[in-house]
């Protein structure tokens, strides 16, 4: 197995897609941040001062996956056709799960996409709560799901 983005002399490169089938093509990741009850009650409660933690997360995670290209240096730029992002209170972590959805029709796949919009997302809620919680911790961010494409359906 070689990695793609290393050409044959070891060298990074964009890979060439040109050849690759237009396909509808789907990826799905999840992450979660936890935090201290009080964080996690004040986040629940809308209590944050600085607004609306989860509405504000959301729309930052869907920002993420549409500039995933100008943060990963070998990343195609695609025509994202729909990105979803939920984020779900979770008293048992305490925290915030979030997951999100990205679709696409191209020559390659949205998992860095998906990945970039979990990631924001968790990054935007640490921001919004940081004052009141610096242990705060980031994890668990992975793909669920991958369809579409050559390589076909992967699903975790």
């Amino acid at each position: 197995m070689s990695l793609t983005h290393f050409d044959k002399k070891g060298d990074a490169h964009m890979v060439d897609v040109s050849d690759k089938d237009v396909t509808a093509r789907i990826a799905v990741a999840e992450g979660h941040i936890k935090m201290a009850k009080a964080t996690y009650e004040t986040i629940a409660e809308g209590r944050a001062k600085k607004g609306d933690v989860l509405s504000v997360a959301r729309l930052a995670g869907i920002m993420g996956a549409k500039k995933t290209a100008e943060l990963i240096p070998l990343c195609h730029p695609l025509p994202i056709t729909k990105v979803a992002v939920e984020l779900t209170l979770d008293p048992d972590l305490p925290g915030v799960r979030v997951e999100s959805t990205v679709k696409t029709t191209g020559q390659t796949g949205v998992e860095m996409e998906a990945l970039t919009a979990v990631s924001t997302a968790c990054l935007t809620v640490y921001d919004m709560a940081k004052a009141v919680d610096k242990a705060m911790e980031i994890g668990g961010i992975r793909v669920m799901l991958k369809d579409g494409g050559k390589s076909g359906r992967y699903e975790a």
